[in-house]
């Protein structure tokens, strides 16, 4: 007998082979072993060298491969994520795929008067409240790059504005090691404890290798700290085709490649199962301009073998897409934003930031992100696959129509229609009603929603006893700056 149904295929782009996998991990361990990295670290040196690893002038350390691979057996497979209020929101894992927005930079288009302005600290708690209203943005990341704070404390005010206005997980780096440790402390504190940040971590922290090859003191600093104390951290060099990296992607991504496990084998040297994600943000110098590409075709294709990559060491990653090189949400910014996250949900990536970046990472839109938001809701629906079921197939409906009848009045359409995709920011409408209905551009109706989120969107606030604290803490962080 034949079940009620057949077996669902979801979507999935494949773009190496096994055997690339294979030889792309052996170059990375060749890279490790024999190039080795620079660490400019003394507590990670030790680390390594009492472990097994080279340690050569300039600091420069080989790891031999069963480091790697004792760092591969050791780490998580599956990490786990929170929100807020404690509840499993994010399981970064096989071919689950996350959105993580990126809510400012140097500058940010201000959405009430749609004008280019340098950021200030109050974009922290726009850019909350939008993510936290938007169903589809998973997670929601900030640069701390604002004008009107001093920048020693502008990740800590940035994560308290943010955590006020927003409930779902969040993702940053910080400025140095110091900044971590008062970060930690107010992440353990909305959390409920050290034990409970670690048990049940909303906060995932970012550090970046400075490629090629080399590990600055701060970024192991903050990377044993991380996994010292169990929070989740990305260890995700920039490999820039051309100049932080070869210009051929399968250099690129073994380099890339390299940067990340040499983080994972710290982490799991300081703490055995250390959370750790591996990625990266592998794209190219666009050479008629000097410029790193995030609309590159590059970065969606290598971005994508890089997630095959880390499925294949079983590893959770992390993915770029939602950013474009565009100078403003427009055209070219809708097309880059879609298509990236089209190839990130094919691939597989498991959390992907930067859905906002525009200007090679120097701005933020807001409507980019609103939109973002809509083309991942179009990009999920496509990813859910054909179900084929006695329900979908409805061949009763289709003898009791017959040759040409009509659906309309069917009892199976009005039950079922609901299950279609719907759009709320694209038109579908002919011209005529578009007219009518005011003519607005794509940009117009996504300003438009931002604003009304704003305006009326009311995030779930932090018990009152925690706010208090808070700001205690922040009176402290402006005492160290005064």
């Amino acid at each position: 007998m034949k079940p009620g149904s057949t077996t669902l295929i979801t979507p999935r782009l494949q773009v190496l082979s096994e055997d690339q996998k294979e030889t792309l991990f052996l170059s990375a361990l060749e890279i490790l072993e024999h190039t080795g990295v620079r660490v400019d670290n003394d507590e990670g040196l030790e680390l390594l060298s009492g472990a097994g690893a080279r340690v050569g002038p300039q600091r420069r350390v080989r790891l031999p491969s069963y480091l790697v691979k004792e760092a591969l057996e050791n780490a998580p497979h599956r990490i786990t994520l929170y929100n807020r209020q404690g509840e499993r929101v994010m399981h970064l894992e096989s071919s689950r795929v996350y959105f993580c927005s990126q809510v400012d930079g140097f500058y940010l288009f201000d959405p009430e008067d749609r004008t280019r302005r340098a950021c200030v600290r109050d974009d922290a708690r726009l850019g909350a409240i939008l993510c936290d209203a938007l169903p589809n943005i998973d997670m929601v990341s900030f640069s701390a790059l604002f004008s009107d704070t001093p920048a020693e404390i502008a990740y800590l005010l940035g994560h308290k504005d943010t955590v006020m206005n927003c409930t779902k997980p969040v993702m940053h780096g910080t400025l140095d090691l110091l900044t971590l440790q008062d970060l930690a402390e107010m992440a353990a504190l909305v959390a409920g404890g050290w034990e409970e940040l670690a048990r049940r971590p909303y906060y995932v922290h970012y550090v970046e290798p400075l490629s090629p090859l080399a590990l600055p003191d701060e970024t192991v600093a903050k990377l044993l700290f991380c996994a010292g104390r169990g929070i989740p951290l990305i260890c995700g060099p920039v490999t820039l085709g051309g100049a932080t990296a070869p210009v051929t992607g399968a250099g690129n991504l073994a380099s890339c490649l390299a940067e990340s496990l040499s983080g994972l084998v710290l982490a799991q040297l300081k703490r055995r199962g250390a959370p750790v994600i591996i990625g990266g943000v592998p794209t190219v110098m666009d050479m008629s301009g000097m410029t790193m590409s995030y609309g590159a075709p590059e970065l969606s294709l290598w971005s994508a073998a890089l997630t095959e990559m880390a499925h294949y060491l079983r590893l959770p990653v992390m993915g770029t897409a939602g950013a474009s090189d565009a100078v403003k949400f427009d055209e070219q910014a809708a097309a880059e934003s879609a298509i990236s996250c089209l190839m990130a949900a094919l691939s597989g990536a498991n959390l992907v930031h930067d859905v906002g970046f525009i200007e090679v990472a120097m701005a933020a839109s807001l409507e980019l992100i609103a939109a973002t938001d809509e083309f991942i809701s179009l990009i999920r629906t496509i990813m859910a696959g054909l179900p084929v079921t006695p329900e979908t197939l409805a061949l009763g409906t289709i003898d009791s129509v017959g040759p040409g009848g009509s659906y309309l009045q069917e009892k199976h359409t009005v039950q079922n229609f609901r299950g279609n995709w719907f759009p709320t920011l694209m038109n579908r409408r002919s011209y005529e009603q578009w007219a009518a209905a005011g003519g607005q551009s794509l940009a117009d109706r996504t300003n438009e929603r931002v604003r009304q989120i704003l305006r009326e969107h009311q995030p779930e606030p932090l018990p009152p006893e925690v706010v208090a604290e808070l700001d205690k803490m922040e009176e402290t962080w402006w005492q160290k700056v005064s």
